[in-house]
């Protein structure tokens, strides 16, 4: 017989760029010989070793059981002990495999998931293949436990594994990963009788199992064995302290067996049934609606959104689903609360016989416009005192506002898996387009806010595919436009070039049939910039041309000089100077119209520029000291400085050095006086 063993303290904490995760010490017994077997195995020769040579990848260790059979708490103890040894000094990695109605992750949220645990940033829109060659990259210089929870088979692992035979991967599933050489799996049954019985005691007390052992032995088989159902069981116990162990174990037996299940299964089933049909019906209808949590990921907020009750009644009801087993709890002091992945397939099912369609559909509409008004505070909490937004912030329920930034970003990153993951359902769903349009623009937002659109951009990519989704089912031409020109330049700006072309090209489209001068306007630009930027200097001043010719119809100057100064750009480019002259000085003109001094002189300078790659140098002197000139009217000392020193250099080609030595001292004056003003400037607002 082996020992068996369960951890009921939740989740293991991970550091990475989530933070630190605060839960309760872990309480974990048993299982001693499953323990020194998997430890063994690590020295074990893997099978795809030959002629005594060490493989050149990671081994992996198996854990297979059903769920609630104790895997992941097993497996996560196994990791809190080799950190103990000091073999892996990275520490352990955890991405979650399965989702919480049992779906397999996609393999590029499993590969960002633990991107970010490595700091490493993933680029936006890069697909599983490159995204998981990154994670074997970056684990290939370091020595790390990497924990994959919950995989559904081999195909989901092998991508994730490093070449470096100093990490070890620990993996937990159901059946065995076919496909993966070397791996034997541990397999977990239930626990034996004398563990279930200490369990059980853990929980309701000594007392209540020592006067009647046989019957705790009994309940326990009647439980399988099963940590889960264990602790379930033992939290209605506790919960009813007036009621014996054999009370509980009659009215177990009595409930009827899920047929359609596998025989392994029905006992936790039951065990759940048992659990939820003794709730008051309140806390049980909030219960079942907890299947609608987007990736099982629970607060408060979301409890006291789908139930319609207030957010402290949540609150207390979901403290006493942990106490009774059908929740983890984080121990933070604002909890967030997480589905156990065995109970939310019953949780869902339990919904669907119980609730009626209409009310399910209402519970929904109500966690996303409880969700896009704390995205909306928690943007609004950024904005000065006194403006609109904060003003507006001020009207709302206590509950729904935080008191400074720093509340709001540290909320917006722990609720930012079950955030995206509400993203994602409600667009998937279809059938509340308007709520879940709501809800991705404030997301957006409030991720652009606190974290800045660069740090934010992989998320911001998803998002923007999501708006691009229900604009193509609704048949939204000028939202997909904006869509679609959101995705593209996220494309350019991480080097995929080609692909942003398609995309603006599309956008382009898109802004014609919504007839909407922005977008058909943007959409050119950006298609001429796809262009120079692969070189195609013709058809980049082609299209810029178009852009510059719907500008000039709609008398919009400040787009109008910086096409001209696009077009004098690609021009340049292409070695065409005199087009090159002509668009540059239509630029500055504009800027000079427009009052902006500094676009003129930057402007000028790329006069300047030209001049000189057209064999005019004295022409290009004059005009470089025009610049200077309108940079020191302008007040741009740092802007000055970059002209004096571009004098210089064009005095240097004439074969003038004293004049241009006095023209960097000149520079080197502005910029010691820049830096001083700076200094000044810092310490008074420091005081």
């Amino acid at each position: 017989m082996t020992d068996q063993a369960v951890d009921t303290s939740g989740p293991a904490g991970t550091t990475g760029t989530e933070g630190p995760v605060t839960v309760a010490p872990p309480r974990f017994f048993g299982r001693a010989r499953e323990l020194k077997e998997l430890r063994a195995d690590i020295e074990r020769a893997g099978l795809d070793t030959m002629a005594g040579r060490r493989s050149g990848r990671a081994r992996v260790l198996l854990i297979a059981g059903r769920p609630g059979s104790g895997r992941t708490a097993l497996a996560e103890e196994l990791s809190r002990r080799l950190l103990d040894t000091g073999d892996y000094p990275d520490g352990v990695l955890r991405a979650r495999l399965g989702e919480p109605g049992g779906a397999p992750v996609p393999g590029e949220r499993a590969a960002r998931e633990l991107l970010g645990r490595l700091d490493v940033a993933g680029p936006p829109g890069a697909d599983e293949d490159e995204l998981t060659e990154m994670v074997r990259e970056a684990l290939a210089v370091r020595r790390a436990v990497l924990l994959l929870d919950d995989a559904a088979d081999a195909a989901q692992v092998d991508p994730l594994l490093p070449d470096n035979p100093d990490c070890l991967v620990v993996a937990t599933a159901q059946g065995p990963l076919t496909g993966i050489p070397g791996v034997r799996p541990c397999t977990l049954g239930g626990l034996d009788a004398a563990s279930a019985v200490q369990l059980l005691a853990r929980e309701i007390g000594d007392v209540r199992v020592t006067v009647d052992p046989l019957t705790a032995e009994t309940l326990a088989e009647e439980c399988g064995g099963l940590p889960a159902a264990l602790v379930m069981v033992a939290g209605l116990l506790a919960d009813r302290p007036t009621a014996s162990v054999a009370d509980v174990t009659k009215q177990l037996r009595e409930l009827p067996e899920d047929t359609e299940l596998p025989t392994g299964a029905r006992p936790l089933a039951r065990a759940f049934r048992l659990v939820h049909d003794s709730l008051a019906p309140t806390p049980a209808r909030i219960l079942r609606l907890l299947a609608l949590a987007p990736a099982g990921l629970a607060d408060a907020h979301t409890a006291s959104a789908l139930a319609g009750c207030s957010v402290s009644a949540a609150r207390t009801t979901l403290d006493d689903f942990v106490r009774l087993g059908l929740l983890r709890g984080d121990g933070a002091a604002e909890p967030q609360y997480e589905v156990p992945g065995c109970l939310a397939p019953m949780l869902r099912a339990l919904l669907e016989e119980r609730d009626r369609p209409a009310e399910i559909q209402l519970a929904r509409a109500r966690l996303l416009e409880r969700t896009v008004r704390l995205l909306q505070s928690c943007r609004a909490v950024t904005d000065p005192e006194g403006s609109p937004s904060r003003r507006k912030l001020a009207g709302l329920p206590r509950s729904l506002r935080f008191p400074h930034p720093e509340a709001a970003a540290d909320w917006l990153r722990r609720r930012r898996p079950a955030l995206l993951a509400s993203a994602a359902v409600a667009v998937e769903d279809g059938e509340l387009d308007t709520l879940a349009r709501r809800l991705v623009a404030a997301l957006v937002r409030a991720l652009a806010v606190h974290e800045g659109t660069e740090a934010a951009a992989p998320d911001l990519y998803g998002l923007h595919g999501l708006v691009l989704a229900v604009a193509e089912r609704r048949e939204l031409p000028r939202e997909r436009a904006a869509a679609l020109l959101n995705l593209a330049d996220l494309d350019a700006g991480t080097g995929r070039t080609r692909e942003a072309l398609v995309r603006y090209r599309a956008a382009l489209d898109a802004g014609r049939a919504a007839k909407d001068p922005y977008a058909t306007g943007r959409a050119m630009e950006s298609i001429g910039g796809a262009h120079a930027e692969l070189g195609d200097y013709q058809r980049a001043s082609d299209w810029y041309g178009r852009a510059l010719a719907q500008r000039l119809t709609q008398g919009d100057r400040a787009d109008e000089a910086r096409l001209y100064g696009r077009l004098g750009t690609v021009h340049t480019y292409a070695g065409r100077y005199g087009e090159a002259l002509r668009n540059w000085r239509a630029a500055a003109a504009g800027y000079r119209r427009l009052g902006d001094l500094p676009a003129q002189a930057r402007a000028l300078s790329e006069i300047a520029r030209v001049q000189e790659y057209a064999g005019r140098p004295q022409e290009s002197l004059q005009t470089c000291r025009e610049a200077v000139e309108w940079a020191r009217r302008a007040e741009d000392v740092r802007l000055q400085a970059a002209l004096e020193l571009r004098l210089a250099d064009t005095l240097d080609r004439l074969g003038d050095p004293a004049a241009a030595g006095l023209h960097r001292g000149a520079a080197e004056r502005l910029l010691g006086e820049e830096s001083v003003a700076y200094e000044i400037r810092s310490a008074a607002t420091e005081n």
